[in-house]
């Protein structure tokens, strides 16, 4: 039976093993999908496709021995691994996915992306989303060494930790005039995404709005088929 999954927010990190071996798990029990969606923030933090940690290759190797199995495989950048690029996608066999992209999902046009860039209410992160989308700002900071790249995504990290702590909760969310948006721009009747930690299925003008949960203590996907589409949360 044909089946698609979508996975987002794994924020992968070896300072949470528990995360990557949950993962390795999913990918094992799932190798018979006919593709998976991977929807941005794989990673916690990503500092470019010349990473040589054996962290990430360790992660290459389930990826690129799921991707042999047959199944394909789709990668998104999201806001934390956004400088995740076309040569890792061809270490492990996936394809770079544009961020929005619309699929036919068995017959339901199907919008994907992220999702931060549905969260207009911030203006601060709408900010630094757009230097930090542009070309010049990634040449610049890919150009740096490798070490100097890590030690920075570490501060920004605790920056973005601690900005966020000082948030109202709804500025972090989507912005419902910006969804209807996106979605009549791209004429479709259901939108898929990540990014909030917020998984959820929504009733929204157009059609239906399906979030993406974040893999802590739970793990989430998007199970989808001819006859159906299930948010499915399981433990980790």
């Amino acid at each position: 039976m044909s089946r698609t999954l979508f996975i987002s927010d794994l924020h992968l990190d070896p300072a949470r093993p528990e995360i990557t071996w949950a993962l390795a798990a999913f990918l094992n029990d799932h190798s018979d999908c006919s593709t998976l969606y991977v929807l941005g923030d794989l990673f916690e933090a990503w500092v470019g496709d010349d990473d040589d940690s054996a962290f990430v290759a360790s992660v290459a190797a389930l990826f690129a021995d799921f991707s042999a199995q047959g199944p394909g495989l789709m990668l998104m950048q999201g806001n934390r691994d956004f400088l995740l690029g076309e040569d890792f996608c061809n270490r492990i066999g996936a394809t770079l996915l544009p961020d929005p992209s619309t699929i036919d999902l068995y017959g339901t046009p199907t919008l994907l992306m992220h999702g931060d860039s549905l969260c207009t209410g911030d203006a601060e992160y709408m900010r630094f989303r757009s230097s930090a989308r542009s070309p010049q700002w990634q040449a610049e900071l890919l150009a740096k060494p490798l070490a100097e790249r890590r030690a920075l995504a570490e501060q920004l990290r605790s920056m973005s930790k601690e900005a966020n702590s000082n948030k109202a909760e709804d500025i972090m969310d989507v912005t419902p005039a910006e969804v209807d948006r996106v979605m009549r721009e791209a004429g479709v009747s259901r939108m898929i995404h990540g990014h909030t930690h917020r998984p959820a299925r929504h009733q929204v003008p157009l059609g239906e709005r399906i979030v993406l949960g974040d893999w802590e203590r739970h793990g989430w996907y998007i199970d989808a088929g001819p006859d159906h589409i299930d948010l499915v949360k399981f433990d980790i």
